[in-house]
């Protein structure tokens, strides 16, 4: 009886560690629903809008530096900490402008309301560097935190993983 239990505890074992989940692999989203959907539409437009700069700041430099507040904090896992504006755009424009392009992973945006400040967005990105063509874009994570100053959506934060 002891050897049934044993070989039926191996056999959960071995099928419990088959369906976990592999390694690299992403899970695009939980089962989120916007608790503000008007917020939300509001923040992904901004999302787009952002990048669409992000991406064509070769052309308009000063359109993308709009969008980030003067007290924005950027925490980015291989580039570290930056809090100056300047610097970030900069930086932009001497390693991005005309180099890399953003592209969202369609779906993957969450938003959640931050009571009488903004908003958190949370999702997924690829990049795109045209310095390197045979380069597999990987996916990585960002949250941008976004504050409603004088009627204007602001970046105060930003947290990208790669």
């Amino acid at each position: 009886m002891k050897l049934v239990k044993l070989i039926t505890y191996i056999f959960t074992a071995l099928f419990l560690l088959s369906c976990s989940p592999k390694k690299n692999t992403y899970r695009l989203t939980k089962n989120y629903e916007p608790d503000d959907l008007t917020l939300y539409e509001a923040i992904v437009d901004m999302d787009s809008a952002f990048f669409e700069a992000y991406n064509n700041c070769n052309k308009d430099l000063n359109k993308y530096s709009s969008f980030y507040s003067d007290n924005i904090e950027f925490y980015h896992d291989k580039g570290g900490f930056m809090n100056s504006k300047q610097e970030i755009v900069e930086g932009t424009k001497k390693y991005v402008c005309g180099k890399v392009t953003r592209e969202l992973v369609k779906g993957s945006i969450e938003v959640y309301p931050i009571n009488n400040y903004g908003a958190i967005e949370i999702g997924l990105h690829k990049f795109h560097n045209k310095e390197e063509p045979n380069g597999i874009p990987k996916i990585g994570r960002f949250t941008i935190v976004w504050k409603k100053e004088n009627g204007e959506w602001k970046i105060t934060k930003v947290i990208s993983l790669h």
